[in-house]
């Protein structure tokens, strides 16, 4: 369908471990780990460096998809590890945003989960046996 995704230039950035609280108002290292996250208000997407050991195509995928979904629905997309390795999508909005799509955020993950399921399964198998220690 033509005109569906509009184009928006997001840059990669590297920020501070505040900067990130403030998107997701908790700190990264506590009870969750930050994976990755988009920023539709400030054309940002963000990838914690600890996971920079992951293949650049799983890297470009995810940048991808927290992209795409940060455009269709807008706010801010952060995907963080649970304490057990679960992989958990969290969502945030600046107060009052007439443009977020609360309804389609939730169909967008939805969606998402279950086209990427694989790769959500992967990432938190890498996740738990490289970072928890878990053996297999």
């Amino acid at each position: 369908m033509p005109g569906k995704y509009r184009c928006v230039e997001f840059t990669d950035m590297r920020i501070s471990i505040n900067e990130l609280e403030k998107w997701s108002n908790k700190n990264m290292y506590e009870e969750k780990v930050v994976l990755c996250g988009a920023n539709s208000y400030e054309k940002k997407y963000y990838l914690n460096p600890d996971f920079e050991a992951l293949p650049q195509e799983i890297q470009d995928e995810l940048k991808i998809l927290c992209v795409l979904y940060t455009e269709d629905v807008g706010g801010i997309l952060t995907l963080v590890f649970e304490e057990d390795g679960t992989l958990c999508f969290e969502v945030t909005t600046e107060d009052f945003d007439p443009m977020f799509d609360e309804i389609g955020s939730k169909l967008k993950i939805k969606e998402i989960q279950q086209t990427k399921e694989e790769l959500l399964r992967s990432l938190e198998l890498y996740y738990k046996v490289f970072f928890l220690g878990e053996e297999i």
